[in-house]
């Protein structure tokens, strides 16, 4: 009889949301793959928006990347709200992961960077469309 030890995979699962688009991001140990709705990051179209959605990896290294592997599932809104719900799950998935894996200190380095450059990373706009009136 062949035991078998599975090591307790560290990952992490958050969301990102704008408007009516959502992004479930899973962020677990790995080579540094991302990759949205089953495609690499570098694929996608049109080349503004793939830009957009780097922001998070252009602003904290690719060294900090390198040893993660994110997962992306982006539903609902439209191309513009998807590409933020998006970047907004990579933002706060490489933080929870800090946060639950890695030490306090640079988890708190890591959000200071994001927060500085743009709140709209790690909050989500609670702006949404209102009814229209009759009348």
């Amino acid at each position: 009889m062949v035991e078998t030890t599975k090591k307790a995979a560290q990952r992490v699962q958050v969301f990102g949301r704008k408007k009516t688009a959502t992004a479930v991001a899973l962020c677990k140990n790995g080579k540094g793959l991302i990759k949205v709705n089953g495609r690499p990051i570098e694929h996608l179209q049109p080349e503004m928006l793939r830009f957009k959605l780097e922001e998070p990896v252009l602003l904290l290294g690719k060294e900090r990347f390198s040893t993660l592997d994110i997962k992306i599932r982006v539903s609902g809104g439209g191309r513009i709200s998807q590409v933020y719900a998006v970047r907004q799950a990579i933002s706060k998935a490489v933080i929870a992961f800090y946060q639950k894996y890695v030490d306090e200190a640079s988890r708190k380095e890591v959000k200071q960077l994001l927060m500085s450059y743009d709140k709209s990373l790690l909050v989500a706009d609670p702006r949404r469309c209102e009814p229209k009136k009759f009348g």
